[in-house]
């Protein structure tokens, strides 16, 4: 057997029942991860020096194949829907003992790293994987120890990844041959029959959506975050594509992190040390320091090249409108180390309103902010997944449905309880459309959404006037610097003013369906900001 480490790894494989493996690969470097996929045929260089890989059949998660096991411990606690798929424990062992004994003969990686950048709330983790630019996906998304920390680091949780390992629906309790499957009792998590990276990264937040609320009275929030020079913390919520990692990106402010945050009682703090961009449509002009990162290190999944060449193109979504690419933090210039900031001043909801509805900017009340934080609305556009023709609404509790194992009302209690605490700021940033909806209407400029945050960020929106759309109540200022002040009223911009009130009035009304299987438990200042048709 041959090792690459600075400890030996076997005993910790055996104590977990993974024995007779051919080559142990322990905490790699990047270089030598990406060595191994291309010698192996699994990846190639891109001429930024950036590795690509292909992640086979699954180029993004499978929400309705990932389980928690239920038990004792999560049976009255955990919120089971259309998400939180329940699985028996002895199922779970069943996949268990499956995928450790798939890896009989076959070369493992394994890398000890950790989630949480607040040490109070770290999380130890090791990642064991088939591939090894699955390792290179681990060593990027999370919190590097120091060699030093090695030699006394234990592992409070453990991540197994074999794609290659198949359940057998009818015998392992799944739907299919994929599955993801969190076990909170024996703190594990085993994922097989899926190469997507991005199963491992969003099981480690499920994980911390659990633990930190129920157990450590901190807030698990789905969003970017950046600190300015003054100190002043900014929190960016929204589903994936409407600009959480762009906008998160400002080379005047210090960047947090990306995606995944806690807030405490004293602040801010990232749950990882990388980001996981999509780069579909990624250019130097729009988006500098994404661009930049992708270089010696980072991982790029299901790109394609100009013919001839290895230069990505990023335009090009036929594998999936889903190509991402991971890098460490510090690829960008300006992030924050250690990844904490302070308690947030502003927090901005993002969405992509493909129907061309909401203002580009608007303020929130407090009542008005919860409404929004259970709705969590967005819109997908025509062409981005088979069968949307036109733009198709989304609602995820939270900005983040899919990774909530609490019901939705308990984050928003907590951050209903911040937000009156501290005094925080809370704006509404419509990333989508105007003069129309998608097909008709343009997107806002990026160059006008990065003026609305600045203006919201220095204070100076707040010496706007303001009024209330008639229909969802939220404030539109007259005037905004950087921003043509005929875009801030959506209404103006469309050509048809009758069209526009019936998009209006039919998006408003899947607001208050959306609504209706949250309204039991949501007080009346939430029940009141609901929109008025």
């Amino acid at each position: 057997m041959q090792m690459s480490s600075v400890r030996n790894p076997i005993a910790d494989l055996r104590g977990l029942g993974i024995e007779n493996v051919t080559n142990v690969y322990y905490q790699l470097s990047p270089e030598k991860l990406a060595e191994q996929t291309v010698a192996r045929k699994q990846g190639v260089y891109a001429d930024s020096g950036a590795l690509a890989v292909n992640t086979g059949a699954f180029t993004g998660r499978s929400p309705k194949d990932k389980f928690i096991v239920k038990d004792n411990i999560t049976a009255d606690t955990v919120n089971w829907n259309d998400f939180n798929l329940p699985i028996s424990e002895e199922h779970f062992d069943r996949l268990y003992s499956k995928i450790t004994r798939y890896f009989g003969g076959k070369d493992v990686w394994v890398r000890d790293c950790y989630a949480c950048a607040d040490q109070d709330y770290r999380v130890n983790i090791k990642v064991i994987t088939e591939l090894p630019w699955s390792s290179l996906f681990a060593y990027n998304m999370f919190l590097r120890p120091s060699e030093e920390e090695l030699d006394y680091l234990h592992p409070e949780w453990t991540v197994i990844q074999a794609p290659g390992c198949l359940a057998d629906p009818a015998a392992d309790g799944t739907r299919q041959e994929n599955f993801s499957v969190v076990n909170f009792t024996k703190k594990m998590i085993i994922i097989g029959g899926s190469a997507y990276t991005g199963e491992i990264k969003k099981g480690i937040f499920t994980i911390l959506n659990y633990v930190l609320p129920h157990n450590k009275n901190v807030l698990s929030m789905h969003c970017s975050a950046n600190m300015g020079e003054e100190g002043d913390t900014a929190v960016f919520f929204g589903l994936s594509g409407t600009g959480k990692t762009t906008l998160s990106a400002d080379p005047s402010r210090k960047l947090i992190g990306d995606d995944e945050h806690g807030w405490t009682t004293t602040g801010v703090f990232n749950f990882e040390g990388g980001c996981y961009a999509k780069c579909i449509d990624l250019s130097e002009e729009k988006e500098p320091q994404i661009f930049h990162a992708v270089r010696e290190g980072a991982l790029l999944e299901n790109i394609t090249f100009f013919p001839g060449t290895q230069t990505v193109n990023y335009a090009d979504g036929s594998i999936t409108e889903n190509t991402r690419v991971s890098y460490p933090l510090p690829y960008i210039d300006n992030a924050l180390e250690p990844s904490v900031g302070g308690i947030p001043k502003n927090i901005f909801f993002l969405t992509c309103d493909a129907y061309g509805v909401l203002p580009p900017v608007s303020r929130l009340t407090p009542g008005q902010a919860m409404y929004q934080f259970i709705s969590g609305y967005t819109a997908k556009v025509a062409g981005t997944e088979a069968g949307i023709t036109e733009p198709k609404s989304t609602f995820s509790a939270c900005f983040g449905a899919p990774f909530l194992p609490l019901h939705p009302a308990q984050y928003a209690e907590m951050l209903g309880e911040r937000m009156r605490t501290y005094d925080v700021n809370v704006w509404l940033i419509n990333t989508g459309w105007t003069g129309g909806a998608y097909g008709t209407g343009n997107r806002i400029k990026l160059s006008y959404t990065r003026a609305m945050i600045t203006a919201a960020l220095n204070g100076s929106l707040d010496k706007a006037a303001f009024r209330a759309h008639p229909v969802f109540g939220v404030e539109i200022p007259d005037q905004c610097a950087g921003v043509p002040s005929e875009i801030l009223d959506p209404k103006n911009t469309w050509a048809d003013k009758a069209a526009y009130d019936a998009q209006v009035k039919d998006l408003a009304g899947q607001f208050i369906r959306n609504f209706e299987k949250y309204a039991d438990a949501a007080a009346p200042e939430i029940l009141a900001a609901a929109p008025k048709i």
